[in-house]
C-alpha cells in the first residue's frame, strides 16, 4: 500500500478531498459506476481543470437537478450506504464518518445522534463527496494518511440553522486534538465533511512523513482567493521503511498528587495498550513538590487510546501531546542453542549491515531463576554470541 500526505495549507472539504484523488489518478469514470449503485439520483458529476494563482488543479462539483434536499437522519443515512455496490471496508468506514458527525451534530444541538436531521451534510453531495473520496483511496491504494496542521478561517455564514461562525461548530468539533491555527482569512476554510474525513483518516498532523513522493494531486476549491492558491494537495508515494523512519506520538503529563502505588499498574495498562516506550522521570513542580512525570511514545492512530489510559487510571487534568519522528533499528526475535536449550533473543541489524545479539531480560531472569544462577551469567553468556 501507499502513503499519502495532505498538504491542507488552504483548508479541506470534501470537494477539494476529490478533486485531490481524480487530479492523482483516480478515473472520474470508475466513480461514477460506483457511485451509480447508490440509491440517489436527480445529480449529475462534473470535473474542470482550473487555476487557482497559476496553479492547476481538478475542480469536482456535483450539480443538483432539485435544489431543495430532503433532511435525512442517520438511520436513512446507513441504508443507502449498505445498498450500494461497495467494498465492506468502504461502507464501514462511510458509516463510521456520518456516525462520528451525528455524535457531534447531536452535542452540539442537545439531541441523540439518531435525532439528527442532517442537512448540508446529509444532502447528496456531501454524501457524494465521503463516499467518493473512501472509493477514490480503496481504487488507488493508499494505506496511510498524514496531514499538515490545519489552516482555519473565521467570521460568518450561512446554514441551514441560520448564521453561524466560522468554523463552523460541527467542523470546529471535528478538529478537537488536531493541531490548527488561524489563517486570517475570513473564509470558511474547512468544512464539516472536509474536517470529518481528516480526522478519520490522518494518523498525525505535521510535518511530511520521509517519504518517496511518487504522485502529486491538487483539488481547487470553490473560490479563487486573493491572499493564496485556493488547492489541496495529496502527495502519494511511499514511505522511506529503508530509512527506518516513523512518525510517532508522544504525549506527556506531570503529576503531583497521585498514588505512588498506582504508578506501576498506569504502565502496565499504558503497555498493554500498545505503547511503544512508557519513561517515569522526577520533577518538581509548583510549590516545589515532588512529582512524576509521565512520558509516552506509541503509534500515532493510537494517540486516543493512550490518552484515555491516562485520564483513567492517572490523576492528569492534562496530557501534552505532538508528533514526531524516530530512526529505529531493524531487529527480529529469533532463537539460539543455549546450555539451557534454545531460548529467545533480539537480533539486532546495524546500519552498517552487521548483526548482533541482545538478551531479552524476561527470558534470562527465567533461566537464572529456574537453574539458580546468576542473572548476569545468562546475560554473558548472550553476549558472547556477538564475538563468535
Amino acid at each position: 500500500m501507499k502513503t499519502a500526505y495532505l498538504d491542507c495549507f488552504s483548508g479541506i472539504s470534501g470537494d477539494m478531498f476529490l478533486g485531490a484523488l481524480l487530479d492523482a489518478g483516480f478515473p472520474l469514470k470508475i466513480l461514477k459506476q460506483r457511485l451509480k449503485t447508490l440509491p440517489l439520483d436527480n445529480y449529475h458529476l462534473e470535473t474542470s481543470r482550473e487555476s487557482r494563482s497559476h496553479i492547476f488543479g481538478t475542480h469536482f462539483s456535483v450539480t443538483l437537478q432539485q435544489t431543495e434536499q430532503v433532511p435525512r437522519n442517520l438511520g436513512m443515512i446507513r441504508g443507502i450506504i449498505q445498498s450500494g455496490d461497495l467494498s465492506s471496508t468502504v461502507k464501514m468506514k462511510a458509516v463510521e464518518i456520518f456516525e462520528h458527525i451525528a455524535d457531534v451534530e447531536g452535542k452540539i444541538h442537545n439531541i441523540t445522534p439518531e435525532e439528527v436531521h442532517f442537512h448540508e451534510v446529509g444532502a447528496v453531495d456531501s454524501i457524494i463527496d465521503i463516499v467518493g473520496t473512501l472509493i477514490g483511496i480503496e481504487h488507488l491504494d493508499l494505506g496511510s494518511f498524514y496531514a499538515s496542521h490545519i489552516p482555519v478561517g473565521s467570521g460568518f455564514a450561512e446554514s441551514a440553522h441560520g448564521t453561524i461562525p466560522v468554523p463552523a461548530p460541527a467542523a470546529i468539533e471535528l478538529l478537537k486534538g488536531v493541531p490548527i491555527y488561524d489563517s486570517g482569512i475570513r473564509h470558511e476554510m474547512v468544512t464539516p465533511t472536509g474536517a470529518a474525513l481528516l480526522t478519520s483518516l490522518a494518523g498525525s498532523f505535521g510535518p511530511m512523513p520521509p517519504m518517496t513522493v511518487q504522485t502529486v494531486g491538487y483539488g481547487a476549491g470553490k473560490r479563487d482567493l486573493h491572499e493564496q492558491p485556493n488547492l489541496l494537495r495529496i502527495l502519494i508515494g511511499k514511505q522511506q521503511s529503508g530509512q527506518d523512519v516513523e512518525t510517532v506520538v508522544v504525549l506527556e503529563t506531570n503529576l503531583d498528587d497521585m498514588n505512588p502505588e498506582w504508578v506501576g499498574h498506569l504502565m502496565d495498562r499504558l503497555f498493554d495498550a500498545g505503547a511503544l516506550d512508557v519513561v517515569f522521570g522526577h520533577v518538581h513542580m509548583k510549590k516545589n513538590r515532588p512529582g512524576v512525570m509521565v512520558q509516552v511514545i506509541g503509534q500515532p492512530d493510537n494517540r486516543q487510546s493512550l490518552m484515555d489510559i491516562l485520564f483513567r487510571e492517572s490523576t492528569t487534568l492534562g496530557v501534552r501531546f505532538h508528533y514526531t519522528h524516530r530512526q529505529v533499528l531493524k531487529r527480529t526475535a529469533v532463537e539460539v542453542e543455549s546450555p539451557w536449550g534454545k531460548i529467545k533473543v533480539t537480533e539486532v541489524l546495524n546500519r552498517d549491515g552487521a548483526s548482533f545479539f541482545q538478551p531479552e531480560y524476561e527470558v534470562c531472569r527465567k533461566i537464572a531463576l529456574e537453574h539458580d544462577l546468576p542473572l548476569r551469567e545468562i546475560y554473558s553468556w548472550v553476549m558472547g554470541l556477538n564475538k563468535q
